[in-house]
């Protein structure tokens, strides 16, 4: 054991000791119910102000126990030790939050947690990080947790902060400290550890051609962690966590039910109203996530007329909407940072025209189809189910009087059938879609067909574009479909308006 990582191993209390009600008043940790540091002294936590919400301050948001909305303080702590697991012999993992991020000089962003951060620690703040560290005897675990401390000249300019002591005993660190000092404690923990595992510093240039305009293929090391982490080889750390996080638990579960659950209903919702502009639809639904119980909006929304919908990630939404058009709507909310994933496509009129109907029903046949196939005891990837995906709507192209030779299907459906969702809209980034499905696992089903207005393709469905997507989680013998009360049969949109 090279000086048996000083900072890492300290025994942890178990995690029956460490778990419970979320209440300082009825002590959710031993060291907490009343705080006994000098700042925090006999104080009840309803009386303090955190840089998140808690249970003493927003039972309206949260359950006792919970840590973040739907999610207690155990499953994190049950995360952390899963991570861990994974970790040889004095290794350690380090992780970032987020930075906010600037529109224009002083106008910020609305700020949005790292996922692999929050998924870890359910921290919701910037200027943090997290470290979590393995003994030799790899039978522990430790979790340290730098943040930014209480400071009340710069909380009335920027919102309260939840500070060191709340890291401690609102989120269970064995460790913690300012942010500022972190170098000097990160340098002594990377000098001691066998490995270290981050993505916290790009081990890559930038992605797109534009940056690389500015930056270049090998920027220097700046100051902060990146300088600490220059003294070790680094791991990556995304393989295993996408491990840890591709199948969900029933908590996780839960919250997306609650999203798409929303999120349906305000689609349906909005499939009653006669819509003039993108811009109105648009309002419209983001409005409607929020009102039926979501925290936001999971994406920027595509809402695309008439020939608007070829265009897959159209997002300026600011066209008008005509009578005899239909109009594709990709949209979700947000629930406790877990998203749903919502296409839907109807007519603008609420009836559909005799092409419209007969494009449709090809493209909802196939998603009939490819959804039933989310179940584990089908063995079957998103690979495959894509495949089957692209079979079933060249037999329905041809009974249209499409030509589909070629490459097609290539032009009229170029993207893949679905992906992984979770606390991403394409979530556990790099995953294979060739392995089987999983029970636990979110996926999306979105079929879907554009149709060039150009010579090739018959006339009656020229212009036309039309997507149906629902968020699904993959169980063993059925799939159970997040998004249901989004309608999508023909016979029930029309019937919206009658």
């Amino acid at each position: 054991m090279r000086n048996g990582l000083r900072d890492l191993k300290r025994p942890l209390r178990t995690i029956a000791q460490r778990t419970g009600p979320l209440s300082y008043s009825h002590r959710l940790f031993p060291r907490i119910g009343r705080l006994q540091s000098p700042s925090y002294a006999s104080v009840s936590a309803a009386d303090i102000q955190f840089g998140q919400p808690v249970h003493e301050t927003h039972p309206h948001l949260l359950k006792a126990g919970e840590l973040t909305p739907g999610i207690t303080a155990a499953e994190y702590a049950q995360r952390r030790s899963k991570l861990a697991s994974k970790l040889p012999k004095n290794g350690v993992a380090i992780l970032a939050a987020a930075d906010v991020k600037y529109r224009s000089g002083a106008v910020f962003y609305e700020f949005h947690q790292d996922s692999d951060f929050f998924y870890l620690t359910g921290f919701n703040e910037p200027e943090a990080v997290a470290v979590i560290g393995t003994s030799a005897a790899q039978d522990d675990h430790t979790f340290h947790l730098y943040v930014r401390p209480k400071d009340p000249k710069a909380e009335q300019w920027e919102g309260s902060r939840s500070g060191t002591q709340a890291a401690l005993d609102v989120f269970n660190a064995d460790e913690s400290g300012d942010i500022k000092d972190v170098e000097k404690s990160l340098s002594r923990m990377v000098g001691d550890a066998s490995e270290v595992f981050t993505d916290a510093v790009p081990l890559r240039p930038p992605a797109s051609a534009f940056s690389r305009l500015f930056f270049s293929q090998s920027p220097p090391k700046s100051d902060g962690l990146s300088k600490i982490l220059d003294q070790a080889t680094l791991k990556p750390l995304r393989s295993i966590l996408n491990d840890l996080r591709n199948i969900k638990s029933d908590a996780e579960v839960a919250n997306m039910r609650k999203a798409g659950q929303a999120s349906g209903r305000a689609f349906t919702e909005a499939m009653r109203q006669a819509w003039t502009t993108e811009k109105d639809l648009t309002a419209f639904l983001e409005y409607t996530f929020k009102r039926k119980g979501c925290d936001t909006s999971a994406y920027v929304p595509v809402v695309a007329g008439g020939k608007n919908a070829s265009q897959i990630h159209y997002v300026r939404n600011d066209d008008v909407l005509l009578n005899n058009d239909m109009v594709l709507a990709d949209a979700g909310g947000e629930y406790g940072n877990y998203i749903t994933d919502i296409t839907r496509t109807w007519p603008i009129n609420g009836t559909f025209a005799p092409a419209q109907k007969d494009l449709y029903n090809a493209i909802l046949t196939t998603q009939r189809t490819c959804i039933s196939l989310c179940r584990a005891s089908a063995s079957n990837s998103l690979d495959k189910i894509h495949q089957i995906a692209e079979s079933t709507l060249k037999d329905s192209l041809s009974q249209l009087g499409f030509d589909i030779s070629g490459n097609a299907l290539e032009t009229l459906f170029p993207h893949h059938l679905g992906h992984y969702i979770g606390l991403d809209i394409h979530d556990t980034p790099g995953q294979s879609r060739k392995a089987p499905l999983q029970a636990g696992q979110c996926v999306t089903v979105e079929p879907g067909l554009y149709i060039p207005d150009t010579d090739r393709w018959p006339v009656a469905f020229r212009g036309m574009g039309i997507r149906i997507e629902d968020s699904v989680c993959v169980q063993e013998e059925h799939p159970l479909i997040l998004t249901t009360e989004a309608v999508k049969e023909i016979e029930d949109i029309e019937a919206l308006r009658r």
